[in-house]
């Protein structure tokens, strides 16, 4: 599977196993966990609200039987978010770790990730969380999930760790990273900038984009691959591309966001053994640059 740098210090797969899901999913947490190792996924994205921290309980009760597999995993998981608003206060940060600690049943968290921007944020006080995790061992490396650029810069006035990761939605039809993009100086809603050019900065920062509900038609409003309702097109070509590289549809779909230059992660939400197989697929995928323009205009989008 490809490789990626994040942030250009710590080697990972390009695509992770998101564990949102793991609390409700039908499959055992040993299959769901087993699957992905076993496609070579060693990449865990936990959140402390996911399940209200069922999920990273879940996860901790299958590592506690597989101690031996803790330094051949990396574990992601964020804090920040609280019953209607958002914490990124020194002691909110401190404490969500702990918890996330015992969860989780591991002395230390591979990637720690503020999960989304806190208007109230004190950058000082993060500094002072983030030396205070890193000084104990308890979180080896730091980023952000759902911050435009100049979020970021706002942290890095304080923080002296670097952010390797900025967790971010990106699919085929939920792309408006590339597209506003590609419409500079048109005067239409696909020139609409709603990130402050976050793909460009990124890139130009050495911070790993992380995609978020990557097979997700918008803000979790259902996967795209298969509803012909909706997507008609997209699925259209997503069948005759999967049919023209001999793979499916889902393994098309990862194979467009890992295509990029950017050298993104994709974070997969699914808890489907069989998804994940083919998702892992996708990952060794190369589609070509006509190839990958041609599934974007599917999506509905044009080129001016």
């Amino acid at each position: 599977m490809k490789q990626r740098l994040l942030g250009k210090l710590l080697p990972v797969l390009a695509v992770a196993q998101g564990c949102m899901r793991l609390a409700d999913a039908k499959q055992t947490p040993e299959r769901v966990i087993g699957t992905a190792l076993e496609c070579g996924v060693n990449f865990f994205d936990h959140a402390d609200i996911y399940g209200g921290g069922e999920c990273e309980r879940i996860f901790g009760d299958w590592l506690a039987e597989h101690p031996s597999l803790r330094e051949k995993i990396i574990l992601q998981t964020k804090c920040g978010i609280c019953d209607g608003y958002y914490d990124f206060s020194k002691a909110h940060i401190l404490s969500s770790v702990e918890a996330s600690l015992r969860r989780l049943r591991t002395d230390y968290i591979d990637v720690l990730l503020l999960h989304r921007p806190d208007t109230l944020m004190e950058p000082q006080e993060v500094a002072e969380a983030f030396d205070a995790l890193e000084r104990d061992g308890k979180v080896r490396f730091f980023g952000v999930s759902n911050h435009n650029p100049m979020q970021i810069e706002l942290l890095k006035s304080a923080v002296t760790q670097p952010i390797v990761a900025n967790q971010l939605q990106f699919s085929i039809p939920e792309s408006g990273l590339v597209t506003s993009g590609l419409n500079v100086n048109m005067k239409n809603d696909e020139s609409v900038m709603h990130d402050g050019s976050a793909l460009e900065y990124l890139r130009l920062n050495g911070i790993t984009l992380q995609a978020w509900s990557p097979f997700q038609g918008g803000f979790f409003r259902g996967p795209f691959i298969g509803d012909r309702e909706r997507y008609p097109a997209l699925n259209e070509a997503l069948d005759k591309f999967a049919a023209q590289y001999d793979t499916t549809p889902t393994a098309i779909a990862a194979a467009w966001v890992l295509r990029h230059p950017a050298k993104m992660q994709l974070i997969s939400g699914s808890v489907s053994p069989q998804r994940m197989k083919e998702i892992a697929a996708g990952a060794d995928l190369a589609l070509s640059r006509a190839d990958w323009y041609a599934i974007y205009r599917a999506a509905g989008f044009r080129l001016p």
